[in-house]
């Protein structure tokens, strides 16, 4: 280590390592800052639940250097996708900020297959609403206070049994009051309830939210299996009431007595007109 004391050496030393960091490491530090990359951007503001579309983001070229390794390089990828998060517009995704699916809060309405329709009641009190205690699944009955005038509070039969798919806060998210919160003071209380109905169940329902009178009670929660039970006793119902060919069939059985008595009618006559 005597060389070390002798100062040309050191100085030759440094001098050495100098020009292997200007001329070696920094160059290819500059390289790598340098290097360009095309990334997804967010274009127009996304809020949580949203479908991202095309118009949504633009593909643009930034330097590679530092970037995550989550970062969504291509527009493919996303387009489809569903935002777990609100993105203002210039941000970066993430593809642990999107979704192959829709939010937890939106996936029922992505679930409907023509044969039923989601609708939304509005729940007029606290307790017309079982006192927030309401939950996605659940088998309700709709009980309607002077049904169409008539001085009757009644449960009309093709809402004996519906299914609510979920209930919803002021704000418009749904309100999960199924969960328990650390706070109370920070639960939002449901101010509708959506249900899933058979189109004549729908029109039903128009009637009584454009009347302002309705209230729910709870038939049944539980596992889905025998939720659906009940579900397939209403549609028996809906199917005896409205199906045209019981309509047709309850017609044949109608008319058939009359005629039989025309043709009895018809025999007598006969016969009397044989006798003389």
């Amino acid at each position: 280590m005597k060389f070390l004391k002798n100062r040309t050496t050191v100085g030759i030393l440094c001098i050495v390592l100098s020009l292997v960091v200007c001329f070696g490491i920094t160059p290819l530090f500059n390289q790598s800052i340098s290097q360009k990359t095309e990334i997804v951007r967010v274009a127009k503001e996304i809020k949580q639940g949203d479908e991202i579309t095309k118009d949504m983001v633009q593909t643009v070229e930034v330097g590679s250097y530092n970037l995550p390794e989550s970062i969504i390089k291509t527009k493919e990828t996303v387009v489809g996708t569903f935002a777990t998060a609100d993105f203002a517009v210039g941000d970066y995704i993430l593809n642990t900020k999107v979704s192959k699916t829709p939010a937890y809060e939106n996936a029922y309405l992505y679930n409907l297959d023509g044969t039923k329709q989601a609708i939304s009641l509005t729940l007029k009190t606290f307790a017309g609403g079982l006192s927030g205690k309401l939950q996605s699944g659940d088998i309700v009955s709709v009980i309607a206070p002077d049904f169409r005038e008539q001085g009757l509070t009644v449960i009309p039969p093709e809402l004996k049994y519906v299914e609510v798919i979920s209930v919803t806060a002021p704000s418009g998210y749904d309100a999960n009051t199924g969960e328990q919160t650390n706070s109370e003071d920070d639960r939002e209380l449901p101010s509708t309830v959506t249900l899933l109905v058979t189109p004549e169940q729908g029109n039903i329902l128009a009637e009584l939210e454009a009347e302002g009178k309705s209230h729910l009670s709870l038939v049944f929660r539980g596992e889905n299996k025998q939720a659906q039970e009940f579900i397939s006793i209403q549609e028996e119902v809906i199917r005896k009431i409205y199906s045209p060919d019981l309509a047709s069939e309850s017609a044949a059985t109608v008319t058939a007595p009359q005629s039989s008595k025309s043709e009895e009618s018809h025999t007598s006559q006969t016969e009397e007109s044989e006798g003389e």
